[in-house]
């Protein structure tokens, strides 16, 4: 996605506070801008392309590489030090840290984001979903925490099971459990405040009731920071393991259009209301029965904002420099259409046959389709060792189609044309995920891969194919891989795409 160069940048030099895809990915838009961009890594990072592709690079220690991409004050030192004058966090990392952007704005840079207050607000689940059902946004019926243990189980089991017991600060799935009876509520209770101390420091915890089978449904909006907001539509991130998305898509499959212009209504309704600036997430869970409820908001640019970008065919990342400069949203609501149909299917070192444990190894051979209607999203290189240092995801495909069918059919051949050797990951897995007949006929919930698990595991291989595919990994050779598997060419059958 191409943009024309800004005769006026919005800012001279922008430092990007993350690494790896997303860093790369800052990168692009800056370049096209016509702003300098500066890399930080870890001193195990030094050869990393996204330290590479930036235009200066500065190194960060600490302890784990992770501290150093966590350290505040050592991250606005090396902003001012090379005369950054402003900082984007990507996602993750310091992304969603109130203070971090407060030190960022008090440093007298600009935090490419939302401000302070609103991260704080919506960081905290409890305050988020008061707000929201203050707004008229919908929220499940839930228990707020309380040092007494015994008046938090009575007002749960009013409400009544399953409940799902958060982490009031948390997120990724973490201090999260379904609870089924009264018999598992202290248990799961102390479990989940357990938790949520050990990875987010605050060890209070909700319950809300919980809604068997749910979609994720979830609608990127945009505020200007002065009360008018607009949604770029909404996203579909059902297909989850272990609370955690591996496949997006944008629009939702089998949404009736009243439906959604509800959902999407309230999202921007929230955002209004909180004078929201920047790019943002509000994600609900969606029932059978049509019911809807809020569950967060995410203060951030989203890991799966392509398949947004592809069928909008905005710049997220651009609209998201020039509003945090101060610039009104740049167009209406009306303005805002929607073409066809994208897929992204997150790429991970990870076995999805030993319930997706994370993997490490060396990356051998790398080998990535191209179309103009595919992106591969990757800071990879040949010889690169992944380690348990970082989040276990590799890499995002997205595919784009004229419906819905036909992004999966590009995906599915992209995914068997992609040949990364050298680490486990769940390539074949998820071109299963997107070939299986509930997938095709958009029946999705947040348990689908644990209901088709048994389809979806991989077939044991004969001795003769597993001795093919241990000559395929040696020689390192995507044709030997299409010869063994029988994987059609991905581009033949299906046709050039275009707008």
């Amino acid at each position: 996605m191409m943009t024309a160069p800004d005769d006026n940048p919005p800012f001279r030099k922008v430092l990007i506070a993350n690494r790896g895809e997303i860093a790369c990915r800052v990168i692009r838009t800056l370049r096209e801008i016509g702003i300098a961009s500066v890399a930080i890594h870890h001193p195990v990072e030094a050869r990393a392309r996204h330290v590479r592709e930036a235009d200066q690079a500065v190194e960060i220690s600490g302890e784990t590489p992770v501290a150093a991409h966590l350290d505040i004050a050592q991250i606005i030192d090396a902003a001012r030090a090379v005369g950054a004058d402003a900082i984007h966090p990507g996602y993750g990392f310091l992304s969603e840290n109130a203070r971090f952007a407060r030190a960022v704005a008090e440093a007298g840079l600009t935090f490419i984001g939302p401000d302070a207050d609103t991260i704080a607000l919506m960081g905290d689940k409890i305050s988020a979903r008061q707000f929201a059902a203050d707004h008229g946004v919908p929220v499940a019926p839930s228990v707020m925490p309380t040092q007494d243990l015994a008046e938090f189980t009575r007002q749960a089991t009013q409400i009544g099971f399953p409940l799902l017991i958060k982490a009031a600060a948390g997120g990724g799935g973490k201090g999260m459990s379904i609870v089924r009876s009264a018999e598992e509520l202290e248990g799961a209770a102390r479990h989940a405040a357990s938790e949520a101390q050990r990875y987010f420091g605050d060890g209070r915890v909700y319950a809300e009731l919980f809604v068997e089978r749910p979609r994720h449904i979830e609608v990127q909006v945009f505020g200007d920071g002065k009360g008018s907001a607009i949604h770029l539509f909404e996203r579909e991130c059902s297909v989850q393991r272990r609370f955690q998305k591996i496949i997006e898509e944008a629009p939702a499959a089998n949404l009736p259009a009243a439906l959604r212009d509800e959902i999407c209504a309230s999202a921007v309704r929230l955002a209004a209301a909180a004078n929201y600036r920047n790019a943002g997430t509000v994600e609900y869970i969606l029932g059978a029965d049509g019911r809807f409820f809020f569950l967060e908001m995410n203060t951030r640019l989203q890991v799966e904002h392509p398949v947004t970008e592809m069928i909008t065919g905005l710049d997220l990342v651009r609209l998201q420099i020039e509003i945090a400069a101060g610039r009104d949203l740049p167009f209406a609501q009306d303005a805002v259409v929607a073409n066809g149909h994208a897929i992204e299917c997150r790429i991970c070192a990870e076995d999805p046959e030993r319930d997706f444990l994370p993997e490490t190894g060396t990356v051998l051979h790398l080998d990535a389709p191209q179309a103009a209607y595919l992106r591969f999203e990757n800071a990879l290189d040949r010889g690169q060792r992944i380690t348990a240092d970082f989040d276990p995801m590799l890499a995002k495909l997205v595919a784009h189609g004229p419906d819905r069918a036909g992004a999966t059919r590009r995906a599915i051949a992209a995914l068997h044309d992609l040949a990364l050797l050298g680490v486990k990951t769940n390539i074949d897995y998820l071109a299963r995920v997107l070939g299986h007949p509930a997938f095709a006929a958009g029946e999705l919930h947040t348990g689908f891969v644990v209901q088709h698990k048994a389809a979806l595991a991989a077939a044991e291989p004969d001795a003769a194919t597993r001795d093919k595919l241990l000559i395929a990994a040696a020689l390192g050779l995507r044709d030997f891989r299409d010869l063994i598997l029988g994987v059609p060419e991905p581009h033949a059958s299906i046709g050039p795409w275009r707008n």
